[in-house]
């Protein structure tokens, strides 16, 4: 039985010491009181992107100067609907909104200020006796998809504007002590539909002042598995062919000795 056994212990060293992590592996923002995130004040800037779901409201002293741009237009191209008194487009594939009287508006691409102006200058022509009106927009929803070494992956959706991978991740149950916080993953699709792959450390607290640190519509987080996740599946299947090897050991060492006492 002693062959059966080296093989056991052996594999019991190497999964105790792959067990070993450092705090510095696991803690996230590590020193943040040593790091100025004065400038991380104004850097959230999330950008219209195609199928998000926006509302647009336009308001003004006369109701009634304005309601038609408040009213639901149904198009094949576009899907639209009115909540309360605002109306709920779903941005298409190719960045517009077909808003009322005006047409198709270009929209992707800008921040919600941006979008407001945009549209205000866009009616401004047809608004000759009502120069005291405002364009207010909002992000209905967004998702984005959280994988690997999580507590619950899958898509998220959120109604926040001001959403980030801290976010995410608490949606997700948090990282699970074998994910690689160091080195996570973002892909992110832009206006145009081009992809672009980022790296990002939340041990660090200047990830903080990363421009990915808040996520945008559709993006996609991966959180790598850490060494000791890889170590310990190397070691399982390395674990389950010492055992299969010295078990035939074992049985040919029996037969042999049974051969020879006879």
């Amino acid at each position: 039985m002693k062959k059966l056994t080296i093989p056991f212990i052996f594999a019991v060293v190497l999964m105790s010491l792959s067990g070993c992590m450092s705090p510095k592996d696991i803690a996230y923002f590590q020193n943040a009181e040593d790091v100025d995130l004065e400038a991380t004040r104004y850097q959230h800037n999330s950008k219209v992107m195609p199928k998000d779901h926006l509302t647009v409201l336009v308001s003004a002293t006369d109701a009634s100067a304005v309601s038609y741009f408040n009213k639901h237009i149904a198009t094949s191209g576009n899907n639209s609907s009115i909540g309360g008194n605002s109306v709920n487009y779903v941005v298409d594939d190719d960045g517009t909104i077909n808003f009322p009287v005006v047409g198709r508006i270009k929209v992707a691409g800008l921040t919600r200020l941006q979008c407001e102006n945009l549209i205000a200058e866009k009616i401004r022509p047809y608004m000759q006796n009502e120069k005291d009106y405002m364009v207010t927009v909002r992000f209905s929803s967004f998702h984005v998809t959280v994988l690997g070494e999580v507590g619950s992956p899958g898509m998220k959706t959120t109604s926040l504007e001001k959403y980030s991978i801290v976010d995410a991740i608490a949606a997700s149950g948090d990282l699970t002590i074998y994910g690689k916080r160091d080195n996570i993953m973002l892909i992110r699709e832009d206006a145009d539909g081009k992809k672009s792959v980022h790296r990002l450390n939340i041990n660090d607290p200047e990830v903080l002042k990363s421009p990915y640190y808040y996520l945008q519509q559709n993006d996609v987080i991966y959180v790598e598995p850490n060494s000791v996740k890889k170590t310990s599946a190397t070691i399982k299947t390395t674990t389950s062919l010492w055992f299969s090897l010295a078990s035939i050991l074992v049985s040919s060492a029996t037969l042999v000795v049974n051969i020879i006492n006879k």
